[in-house]
């Protein structure tokens, strides 16, 4: 038998010289996964269609040692995509990482998807935003991670994958899809490149600001043991898991970060 030669602790979250994309990785979560990949040695392109706030964000990682590219790009358009991942091979000479995070809902967003209201345009949408996207990029992405010997994808999916709630069917139609098409792209990615996807629960981000009351707060953690809500941060630790040496068995999973618990709106 072969014996087991444990790695030192921070070789199994050392991404020194690896290269990571985080679509919509200006603010909230992305900017949080971007900033923990960057402590980690990772350098870092953020994809954004908010291209000021990319660049500011980059500032921020820069500071930490590594290099950084802003890059406006909308993933609703293919050309971008593609642009987007030629501009970063060009710069850093591959991708080794991938945080599919950015993405949304139709009709007014999660939770505003009255079946009666809306139309089928709204939940093609959804799917455009939250699957395609995110699958094309995949795409244009695997053959670096394959080439340099290391790949790992992550998407940002969502408790409504599997909460069931009115109004929400195609948001978290699009976000179940997310975590069966992460376990069956597994398989054709393997052994080189790893995907998975990591689901948040009620996270501090302006999208929940927007709509968060001490009435709904006080709701959610009635039904979540560790009583707080999320912050960006907690996600990111998720992120860096898969993205990191630490992660190399893991594959085809989908890992929910919600203490514990289940926070809905309704």
């Amino acid at each position: 038998m072969q014996e087991f030669k444990p790695k030192a602790f921070n070789e199994l979250f050392d991404l020194t010289g690896k290269t990571a994309i985080i679509t919509g990785g200006a603010n909230g979560i992305g900017k949080a996964t971007a900033m923990r990949l960057a402590q980690a040695g990772a350098n870092i392109a953020i994809a954004d269609l908010k291209l000021d706030d990319a660049k500011a964000a980059i500032k921020d990682i820069e500071e930490l040692g590594v290099k950084g590219l802003a890059v406006e790009c909308n993933i609703l358009k293919d050309d971008d995509l593609v642009a987007m991942v030629d501009k970063v091979v060009a710069e850093f000479g591959t991708v080794n990482i991938l945080i599919n995070n950015a993405g949304g809902g139709g009709g007014g967003g999660g939770g505003k998807e009255n079946p009666f209201k809306i139309s089928v345009d709204d939940i093609r949408r959804d799917f455009e935003l939250n699957v395609f996207s995110g699958w094309r990029l995949c795409q244009l992405c695997v053959p670096h991670m394959k080439k340099s010997g290391y790949g790992s994808i992550v998407f940002t999916t969502s408790m409504s994958s599997i909460n069931k709630d009115p109004n929400m069917s195609g948001y978290a139609g699009s976000k179940a899809a997310v975590n069966h098409m992460v376990a069956n792209l597994a398989h054709d990615y393997g052994p080189e490149v790893r995907i998975n996807a990591v689901g948040p629960g009620a996270t501090r981000t302006d999208a929940l600001k927007s709509v968060l009351t001490p009435e709904i707060e006080k709701k959610m953690l009635a039904h979540t043991p560790i009583k707080r809500l999320g912050e960006a941060d907690d996600i990111a630790g998720a992120m860096l898991y898969f993205a990191s040496p630490i992660s190399t068995w893991v594959s085809g999973q989908t890992l929910f970060v919600n203490g514990g618990g289940v926070q809905t709106l309704s």
